[in-house]
């Protein structure tokens, strides 16, 4: 069993996932410095793990957590300090969807090709652009007893702020 976030992050569905990775040269290293002169047995012996398992972590492999803690103990440090933060990645839906179609076994490449062409197409078409913020906002309750032709010259004034605001908000003059 690995220590969870220790594997390398290299799918882009994982990319939003992993949170911290372990530094193994790191952990290699110290157990190189911390075991001296003392054979490769002896330091396993002290550290009760296996002389494989001492091996191999110390050249660079993964450990399972229970001989990650005993390392850890063995070298008298935190098993906090060898975890690293991993920059999150947002992945786009449309991003994750043609993943998921271009890695069908099923599919062949020219197909998945020509799948991915009509959903982003279909994708940038269709998508909204993230709304703007609301400059004026108004609710007449009382429209239905304007006088005729009034609404549609109210309308057509309070379009006329709206957009003054709106260019003074994009000017940062309000």
């Amino acid at each position: 069993m690995g220590v969870p976030g220790m594997d390398n992050v290299t799918d882009a569905s994982e990319a939003s996932t992993s949170v911290e990775r372990v530094d193994l040269a790191r952990l290699g290293e110290m157990l190189r410095e911390r075991r001296g002169k003392l054979s490769l047995r002896q330091a396993a012996a002290e550290a009760g793990v296996s002389f494989s398992t001492f091996t191999r972590v110390e050249a660079g492999a993964q450990p399972d957590l229970t001989s990650f803690t005993l390392l850890c103990a063995w070298l008298g440090v935190s098993p906090g300090q060898f975890f690293t933060p991993v920059t999150e990645r947002q992945v786009a839906p449309i991003d994750e969807a043609i993943a998921h179609l271009t890695a069908d076994p099923r599919l062949a490449p020219d197909a998945a090709s020509k799948i991915v062409d009509v959903l982003r197409n279909m994708y940038d078409v269709l998508a909204e652009a993230p709304a703007q913020p609301q400059v004026v906002a108004c609710h007449l309750r009382a429209a239905s007893m304007l006088r005729p032709g009034v609404p549609p010259r109210l309308n057509s004034l309070l379009g006329e702020m709206h957009d003054k605001l709106a260019a003074r908000v994009a000017d940062g003059a309000l």
